[in-house]
């Protein structure tokens, strides 16, 4: 057989798999009669009513000269890493304001960071296209610098992700802009998995965001610039277990639901989206319309224990706290007092979601408390 036979053949296999592909949309297309909001008007649900004392900002932690990209919580609520432009990881008792570490990072440019599990170390990568892991409880050295104690190289792009695997301090997931994942065996600083790149099935642009199963830690997601999310299985390296369709841009920010078994994401495109892992559905689009037809892309998103609220921050400085269930706005965290004055860069949920930690160009970080009693009328 000559190879423009092949060639032919391969054409025609490619046309035969996207109309199958075609046909498959069409069909489950056809089968989403309705979305989550319009069921749950339908069954008479009441929206979220907050109150003027039910979310407010009880502590600004101040300490950052540059623009916060990231931060994350230890799981016990208590403490806060955050990474800035101005080279710096800055750890935080989150009841005092306290700073605990100040990390002088090798490249400055860092763009993600997480903790541990038992909050024993922090993880952090950027531009640098390397993942530096710092063990907080290692001695300084005579410059009074936190020294670095491994870092994953491997990438052939920024790291603009990162997370722990859950109950696991060895083990750490990264994505990238080299359009792949990597899972790390952090005590050998050697790659167990790479997700992605010359699988077809594999991102085709940046991955921008990446989210583990908290109920199944070897499933996790990743969003990208070419507008999709993928489901991995860590057990299966070589193709992505789905992939999902529905963005018109970038997707920045990823993040599974409680239950495990569906995603929010959010987007360029100005909205975030609930995706079930089960069928592969858009579930619900999440979007304010704006007077001005200027459409803020979101930045981050965090969902609250129970789901029910979905909190997303935007370029423009809004921090919008969605009802998952009605697709609302219930409260726009940018219109309170003491709210930040550039960019949501990032946010999350304490780990028992009795606190909202938003970061911001602003250089600051402000942690958000849930008082008084939160109402469904």
């Amino acid at each position: 057989m000559s190879v423009t036979d092949l060639k032919d053949r391969h054409a025609a296999a490619a046309d035969t798999v996207n109309n199958l592909r075609h046909r498959l949309k069409q069909k489950r297309l056809s089968l989403l009669d309705t979305d989550i909001c319009e069921y749950a008007k339908s069954q008479g649900r009441a929206p979220v009513t907050f109150g003027p004392t039910d979310l407010v900002c009880c502590r600004t932690l101040q300490g950052h000269t540059g623009k916060v990209y990231s931060l994350d919580w230890t799981s016990e609520k208590s403490q806060i890493v955050s990474a800035s432009q101005d080279g710096r990881l800055i750890v935080w008792n989150a009841l005092t304001r306290q700073k605990i570490h100040a990390i002088k990072l090798p490249c400055a440019w860092v763009m993600t960071c997480a903790f541990s599990p038992t909050g024993q170390s922090v993880a952090c990568g950027g531009l640098d296209s390397v993942c530096s892991i710092f063990n907080l409880n290692s001695p300084t050295d005579k410059d009074g610098n936190l020294p670095v104690s491994r870092m994953l190289s491997g990438h052939k792009g920024y790291v603009s992700s990162c997370q722990y695997v859950p109950d696991e301090d060895t083990h750490l997931i990264t994505g990238s802009g080299d359009q792949t994942c990597v899972l790390w065996d952090i005590t050998t600083g050697l790659k167990t998995s790479v997700f992605g790149g010359e699988f077809q099935s594999g991102h085709t642009a940046d991955v921008l965001s990446i989210s583990i199963n908290g109920s199944n830690s070897r499933m996790f997601v990743s969003g990208s610039c070419d507008a999709t999310a993928r489901l991995w299985d860590t057990r299966v390296a070589s193709r992505a277990v789905r992939t999902f369709h529905g963005h018109e841009g970038d997707v920045n920010a990823i993040k599974f639901f409680p239950d495990g078994n569906r995603f929010g994401t959010g987007s360029d495109d100005g909205t975030c989206r609930l995706f079930d892992i089960r069928t592969g559905h858009e579930l619900q689009v999440y979007y304010r319309q704006h007077s001005d037809n200027d459409i803020p892309p979101v930045t981050s998103i965090a969902f609250s224990v129970s789901g029910r609220l979905l909190f997303a921050g935007y370029t423009n400085g809004d921090c919008y706290v969605w009802d998952t269930l009605l697709a609302k706005v219930v409260l726009d965290l940018g219109s309170l007092q003491d709210s930040h004055e550039d960019r949501i860069s990032c946010l999350g949920l304490s780990a028992d979601g009795s606190a909202l930690c938003t970061g911001s160009w602003d250089t600051n970080l402000k942690i958000w408390a849930f008082g008084g009693h939160r109402r469904t009328t």
